[in-house]
């Protein structure tokens, strides 16, 4: 195949309708909470009395306004950690909720309470089940597998509509001294046949694959279509293809590499559209230790556009305390988080502009931002139409006209770019798009203005 022709088939590899609506969602918390919250760890040995797992004063209606304030707009919750604790009452495990008899005499449900509070509050809900499991004495052997199917059917059909299911990719020897063997497609069948509405996220995807690190980093240019040997299943746009030959995305390309850039992408074995998450915690720790501090909110808006304005999401951590509750001083940052990003990106800051293209050559094009006056600019927002046309920019830049030197350099689009700018004063933006894998199709193009200094007024 010539390289015109497969930058053109690379150019048209399009997301599912689920895809697109996790993209949409683009903001959802992470809740981490169960056993570690209750013994003061990050990781439990899976052999801790269920007594000691005592939400006395849950309220995840608190969980659900705090994320709300924020500007999310689903919740994930940890409904199994490593340690095999279970929030729910399993019919496949002793060791859960059945038997803190301290809470509601064992008749408790978080996923349940909170299931419920995202439907009140307007928020989509998701679970994450953890695959590594230290309690159960079958990890490590084929049985394991039919344990956790078992359980993954118990959330799957037990607690309504999920908009995503998010695997870790933990994996360690049990009991018996044998690395377990995750049989991946067998729980993608499960969930496609129960939740088909469902995103999956795992290291390998198949809908959303990690980022590769927990400290709220993308890519320089974060690709959504990548080689589909890196993923679970190929998902295409005429709909799911056959099992992928699965590697490891830190050794067939490295975490800080560009995986979906030409050089990486034309000799693979097939394309797949597979966006990235950013995952991090609002403090150093997932599970809530007294001790620690959420993180500034200067760290947390910087992640928020190096994420949802850098074609991933954003899926920030919020660990209750020990009693159910939240931290105030995480409830406090939250509001604030959710203030600035309602701030900055507000209609009343929106531009009104003339746009102009025009066709340098195939694939380059410049458009001409013509505002009705002298504005100072803070942001230029990005949306490729990614449902029908598939990610296609490769290069472009921002500059005052097309031959000045330009004031911001971007890699990718796709479904958002956040282009900060340092509050120029403007009367018209150039985009030059240098390079891109066909003709550009724009969702819509934003660009917002900061107020004038005080000194100015």
């Amino acid at each position: 195949m010539e390289l015109r022709e497969f930058l053109k088939e690379a150019a048209n590899v399009r997301p599912t309708r689920r895809q697109m609506e996790w993209y949409d969602t683009e903001f959802y918390a992470f809740v981490h909470f169960t056993m570690p919250t209750a013994i003061d760890k990050d990781i439990g040995e899976g052999d801790e009395d269920e007594m000691l797992f005592n939400p006395y004063d849950l309220n995840c209606d608190e969980w659900v306004e705090a994320a709300k304030s924020a500007g999310m707009k689903g919740i994930v919750l940890t409904a199994k950690h490593h340690d095999g604790f279970c929030l729910w009452p399993s019919k496949y495990t002793e060791h859960c909720v059945k038997n803190s008899k301290l809470w509601k005499d064992g008749k408790g449900d978080v996923v349940k309470e909170c299931a419920e509070a995202c439907r009140r509050g307007g928020l989509k809900f998701g679970i994450y089940l953890s695959p590594w499991d230290r309690n159960a004495k079958s990890y490590g052997t084929d049985e394991y597998n039919d344990f956790y199917c078992n359980q993954l059917t118990e959330l799957l059909t037990g607690y309504g509509e999920l908009f995503m299911i998010w695997f870790d990719g933990a994996c360690f020897e049990g009991p018996n001294g044998k690395k377990q063997v995750y049989d991946f497609p067998r729980y993608i069948e499960l969930i496609r046949k129960y939740q088909p509405n469902a995103c999956i996220f795992n290291d390998h995807g198949p809908d959303v694959r990690w980022c590769g690190n927990e400290g709220g980093n993308a890519r320089r240019g974060e690709w959504a279509v990548v080689p589909r040997e890196l993923c679970y299943r190929a998902e295409v746009q005429t709909g799911e293809g056959p099992l992928a030959d699965v590697g490891s995305l830190d050794t067939i390309m490295p975490y800080d590499g560009n995986i979906g850039e030409i050089n990486n992408i034309m000799f693979s074995k097939g394309l797949t559209f597979t966006g990235a998450e950013i995952d991090m915690s609002i403090r150093p720790s997932w599970f809530y230790h007294t001790n620690q501090e959420p993180h500034s909110l200067e760290r947390l808006f910087n992640t928020y556009l190096n994420s949802c304005g850098n074609n991933t999401s954003f899926n920030l951590n919020v660990p209750p305390m020990p009693n159910g509750r939240l931290d105030k001083r995480d409830i406090d940052r939250l509001k604030e988080l959710g203030d600035l990003i309602r701030d900055e990106f507000s209609e009343e800051k929106l531009v009104d502009y003339e746009l102009t293209t025009t066709k340098i050559s195939e694939l380059q094009y410049v458009l001409k931002l013509q505002f009705k006056d002298w504005t100072r600019i803070r942001y230029v927002v990005l949306r490729e139409d990614i449902e029908n046309a598939g990610q296609r920019v490769e290069n472009f830049k921002i500059a005052y006209k097309e031959d000045d030197e330009q004031f911001f350099e971007g890699f990718t689009i796709g479904h958002k770019k956040i282009c900060k700018l340092r509050d120029f004063w403007l009367d018209q933006i150039v985009i030059t798009i240098s390079s891109a894998r066909d003709v550009p199709v724009f969702r819509d193009i934003k660009v917002y203005s900061c107020p004038e200094p005080e000194e100015n007024k």
